[in-house]
């Protein structure tokens, strides 16, 4: 186990949900965090409620593809150093794909995946030269399996496990680690938050997402994952058995999501 005590990191998506209860999760470890998302405000106010006096914060939006470099740049300068970027910033869906305008197909790939992809691509140069580094991406069990409401979801968390196997593949050989995290059902507002057929919010929450995990149990489990440094980690309730079926079962996975009906 590589423990995260003191190491810097980096959170994108950390003014609310997992990306707040890591950053609290971390203060509490002596981390050095610098965080980001969006709206400053709410970052400063996670800023306001971490242990560390020293938090920097890097406000941008992840669709911003021309200024990753700009970023990294930026986010390198605070401390000198950066040793873990989770990936964490996104969006969710929840429309069916026959009523959903291509432009919100659009806007899932260019966050989730786009965003992520470039400034992963933006910080590499420096874990390649310090010749040491991971990447900690916020997937979803969405990027193993799909679902109904979730087909641009699904598609841009499915795209991102197939750039980030072949990153840790790649950059094995200087020492880069890549963790990719799949949660399933947790109470956070990802289904407020979710985009629907015609790209409004859908400003009402999930039965699912609120009798789901404890944001703050989730952020111990992610932390220990990165610190195992696992390949990927499915973190949730009884959900998490649709890898395995999806992987030995697919058309029971099938029949069972269709009967569920979950939203």
């Amino acid at each position: 186990m590589d423990s995260i005590n003191n190491k810097v990191v980096w959170i994108t998506g950390a003014s609310s949900g997992i990306g707040k209860a890591l950053a609290l999760e971390l203060s509490q470890r002596n981390c050095k965090l610098i965080l980001s998302a969006r709206n400053n405000e709410n970052l400063e106010r996670v800023k306001s409620k971490c242990v560390n006096s020293e938090v920097p914060i890097l406000p941008f939006d992840l669709s911003d593809f021309d200024n990753a470099k700009n970023h990294v740049a930026t986010a390198i300068s605070f401390f000198g150093n950066i040793d873990i970027l989770i990936n964490n910033g996104g969006v969710s869906q929840r429309s069916l794909l026959a009523e959903t305008d291509f432009e919100v197909d659009k806007k899932l790939i260019e966050v989730d995946y786009l965003g992520t992809v470039a400034l992963s691509k933006a910080l590499l140069p420096h874990f390649i030269q310090n010749q040491k580094g991971q990447f900690v991406t916020i997937t979803s069990l969405m990027g193993k399996f799909g679902s109904p409401y979730r087909s641009g979801y699904c598609g841009a968390k499915h795209a991102l496990h197939g750039f980030f196997d072949v990153l840790r593949m790649e950059h094995q050989k200087d020492n880069i680690s890549v963790t990719l995290i799949c949660p399933g059902f947790i109470q956070t507002n990802v289904a407020i938050n979710a985009l629907t057929a015609d790209g409004s919010k859908q400003n009402k929450d999930d039965i699912a997402t609120l009798n789901g995990m404890a944001v703050e149990v989730f952020a111990i489990k992610l932390v220990k994952a990165v610190e195992d440094k696992k390949f990927e980690a499915y973190i949730g309730g009884k959900e998490v058995l649709g890898v395995y079926l999806k992987r030995f079962f697919p058309k029971l996975l099938h029949r069972f999501v269709l009967k569920s009906k979950v939203r």
